[in-house]
């Protein structure tokens, strides 16, 4: 009797705090759906492919509007007007990134991607901008790329050969995993398995994160599953840093440097700054598991998924294939592989990538939160109010593009048509109704990178073989399915498992 009390009580005073609340809201906050529910408020509404819930009902109330996931007042944010509003004009009170629970423990609170902004999280943005994914980053681990992208070729060519089938999807995120790898920790380590769990994690939606009574039940298991993830990461990066750290130590003693001859990577970078008394901000273990954690999952699953999509594409529109091809013999010809210098000279090549991240943007919601009470036109944002921006409607919407549901990477060629003095639409931020990386302060680092890897391994992967898809049945079919599953970076719902067949610039290139 005592509990159903207890239970009553709780259930009672919610009721009351949120509808105050949500009464209070309405005159700041835009008009949302209604009706909500006590406690949880309109978590009911959330499917698990987040954006297209979103997407479903911002039909019925427009492009900007509000939700109570829980108690957490939302705004969710679908036109490029309001995008500006938000991300630009008011940019500074929306710069800290939502860290729910699986974030704040599997990125350690150190990320470069979800800390809130301010100097640690300055000074590592710009770390990793000038030694991993700026243009000096990016030439100087050209060569390592090269490698990689050899190797992939190398293994469908074999494949091809034998007649057998290829798990397309595994083979792109071992190559992404061990590019960014060899990047950071100057050798190959199998952390994709981990890795696509942990996107999976982050792109879906925790109860507990928003609904207090929630946090010490885990009624969806999601304690256990980030525990888990959390043991398995950690003792695989705690191992990296100490074998590093004994390599160093080892140097040393035999009156080496500090690290054993070759370029540095990232994590000799990172021990350099632990170890610097003078570094303007301190660095220890924790935030390196976190840097490594971060940036794994930042080049590995974001960067497979993104190439393929643009596969899936080009075999689902053999005409755009054929037109890709035709570029590739225009400017490289048959006799060499095409190579990541010459992606400037490729433009439809571009266009086909630029065209994917439209219709399947690498993360499809842009979420913030806002860090200090915002007015935006006739609403005020309350402090601590999250913010979705979604980027994959936007691609979506028949105002802001002809024929939104239609692949067309020629749309990228040619100058918007509102206002030709903007120039093509590009990737980096400044054209709100298309943000595949973001834009401002928070803009995905990796930006240069995947521009270079995407189109490279692409056009690669097309100049080289044939691709005959085979259904998840073992069935060979003529169309690649489009289904989403949840996570981050929303991949395909299915793997996509291809036989390869080679073509002739194979024989010139020995790669059968």
């Amino acid at each position: 009797m005592e509990f159903q009390v207890l239970l009553l009580t709780l259930f009672l005073s919610t009721f009351v705090i949120f509808l105050l609340s949500f009464r209070r809201g309405r005159g700041r906050l835009p008009l949302g759906p209604w009706p909500w529910l006590p406690v949880i408020g309109h978590l009911h509404l959330l499917g698990p492919l987040v954006h297209q819930s979103l997407h479903r009902l911002s039909l019925r109330y427009g492009p900007f509007f509000s939700l109570y996931l829980g108690s957490v007042p939302c705004v969710v944010v679908s036109n490029p007007h309001y995008a500006k509003l938000f991300l630009q004009d008011n940019e500074l009170a929306f710069s800290s990134r939502l860290e729910s629970t699986a974030i704040k423990r599997l990125t350690y609170e150190t990320s470069l991607a979800f800390s809130p902004y301010g100097p640690y999280w300055k000074f590592i943005k710009k770390l990793t901008f000038n030694e991993l994914f700026g243009s000096r980053g990016t030439g100087r681990f050209s060569s390592l790329r090269v490698q990689e992208y050899d190797r992939l070729l190398t293994l469908i060519g074999v494949k091809a050969r034998a007649g057998e089938a290829v798990n397309v999807t595994e083979e792109l995120l071992k190559m992404t995993n061990t590019v960014i790898s060899k990047m950071m920790i100057g050798e190959s380590e199998e952390a994709r398995d981990v890795i696509r769990e942990v996107t999976k994690m982050f792109g879906e939606f925790n109860v507990a994160d928003f609904v207090w009574v929630m946090k010490k039940l885990d009624v969806q298991g999601f304690g256990k599953r980030i525990e888990d993830l959390y043991q398995r990461f950690d003792s695989l990066v705690d191992r990296i840093i100490t074998k590093r750290e004994q390599a160093r130590n080892k140097a040393r003693g035999q009156g080496g440097g500090k690290h054993e001859g070759g370029e540095r990577d990232f994590l000799d970078i990172l021990l350099d700054i632990a170890a610097d008394e003078t570094s303007d901000v301190k660095i220890n273990r924790v935030h390196m598991k976190g840097l490594v954690m971060d940036l794994f999952t930042a080049a590995t699953d974001t960067l497979a998924v993104g190439i393929e999509w643009a596969l899936v594409e080009l075999i689902n529109h053999p005409d755009l294939l054929k037109k890709a091809r035709q570029e590739i013999d225009d400017v490289v010809g048959n006799q060499r592989l095409v190579e990541e210098s010459d992606g400037p000279k490729l433009p439809f090549i571009q266009a086909v990538i630029k065209e994917t991240f439209r219709l399947h943007p690498p993360v499809p919601l842009v979420v913030r939160r806002c860090t200090s009470e915002s007015k935006i036109e006739d609403y005020v944002i309350p402090e601590d109010t999250v913010l979705m921006v979604n980027v994959w409607a936007m691609g979506r919407d028949p105002s802001l593009w002809e024929s939104p549901m239609d692949f067309r990477p020629e749309r990228f060629l040619k100058p918007m048509e509102e206002n030709s003095s903007k120039g093509v639409l590009d990737v980096r931020g400044q054209h709100f109704q298309y943000l595949p990386f973001g834009t401002g302060r928070r803009m995905c680092s990796g930006l240069t990178l995947a521009m270079h890897e995407v189109p490279a391994v692409v056009a690669a992967l097309i100049q080289c073989f044939d691709f005959q898809p085979v259904s998840p049945q073992g069935n060979k079919v003529a169309v690649v399915d489009t289904e989403e599953r949840p996570g981050l970076t929303v991949p395909r719902a299915h793997e996509l498992v291809c036989i390869p067949i080679a073509r002739p610039i194979c024989g010139p290139l020995h790669l059968v």
